[in-house]
């Protein structure tokens, strides 16, 4: 019997999308010996595409979705499809067609060298503006300063992991999930090939600007204390150089007739120091409010309807 594969795609609001999305996956599957299963992950869409997926659900068997009770966000989704697929090999990409289904035999192919994880690498980035760009390419170089987990360059969510890694991120149940970071935390072996991402086939991206800031802080914060070192680091110097700059002023009364003037340079120095500690503040508030998510100990995402999904293998 061949073996399976799942591919795991999350969705929101797709409807434009998902029937095409389905008939290139199914294209490059019938060129495999694979089984296969889609799990579609509609991570709690106002349009049509729940009603388009309960259709392709009752046509295909091989079609399988699950629908949350509302919008829990991307990576939850990718994980609510980790948590029920069945494959030996587990292909995540987004539905949007920006990441090639016809790249799957290629993903198999460096997985059946030995690889545990195999992911995608962009060459090009069509159809994104030079903001994003810049913005995505600060983001990895940032991560990479801040943490020690190599995680790839210029990588998404599009890759392939086998059942040890699968089974792996099974068992982390952190609620601020960066699952790329992930990924890259729990090692094993893993390469990466080089594809050209596509421009969206039809809609509008989900990741605005603040939510790509929100998704940045998260994978910052949830593998890297190093902003709190930065907050120690910047105190000690603010002290050291109020301390030198206290001792000139002494020197200047005691020793020469000058008289002190400074009433604006002690406000900017007042509203300096305000400034650094409000940040460092919320800094701190982002670590702790992580902390009160995960003591409360609730469920990662809520499930309103799902197809063709059995328990979980």
């Amino acid at each position: 019997m061949p073996d399976l594969l799942s591919v795991v795609l999350p969705l929101l609001n797709e409807e434009s999308v998902i029937l095409e999305t389905y008939e290139r996956l199914k294209k490059t599957m019938l060129g495999l010996a694979w089984d296969y299963e889609f799990i579609f992950v509609d991570d709690g869409s106002t349009d049509h595409s729940l009603s388009i997926l309960e259709g392709l659900a009752q046509q295909d068997k091989q079609v399988k979705y699950i629908s949350f009770s509302r919008n829990f966000g991307h990576q939850m989704a990718i994980t609510a499809g980790c948590d029920f697929c069945n494959g030996q090999y587990v292909v995540i990409m987004d539905c949007d067609l920006q990441d090639p289904p016809e790249l799957i035999p290629q993903l198999i192919s460096k997985a059946e060298e030995g690889f545990d994880v195999v992911y995608a690498v962009r060459r090009k980035r069509q159809a994104e503006t030079w903001f994003k760009k810049i913005t995505a390419c600060l983001f990895y170089r940032i991560f990479a300063l801040f943490t020690n987990i190599q995680m790839p360059l210029d990588t998404g969510d599009f890759r392939l992991i086998n059942r040890k890694v699968l089974l792996t991120l099974r068992g982390l149940k952190e609620k601020n999930r960066f699952m790329r970071g992930l990924v890259s935390w729990v090692g094993f072996k893993q390469t990466g090939i080089l594809y050209d991402r596509e421009s969206r086939k039809a809609g509008r991206t989900k990741f605005h600007f603040l939510k790509m800031m929100n998704f940045s802080l998260d994978g910052i914060f949830s593998f890297s204390t190093v902003p709190l070192k930065i907050a120690s680091l910047l105190g000690l110097i603010i002290t050291i150089l109020s301390a030198l700059m206290g001792i000139y002023y002494v020197g200047m009364k005691l020793f020469t007739n000058q008289l002190v003037h400074g009433w604006l340079s002690l406000l900017i120095s007042i509203l300096f120091i305000g400034g650094v500690q409000l940040i460092f503040l919320g800094i701190i508030g982002e670590y702790l409010g992580r902390i009160y998510d995960e003591v409360k100990q609730r469920p990662l995402y809520v499930i309103s309807k799902k197809s063709n999904i059995g328990p979980q293998a």
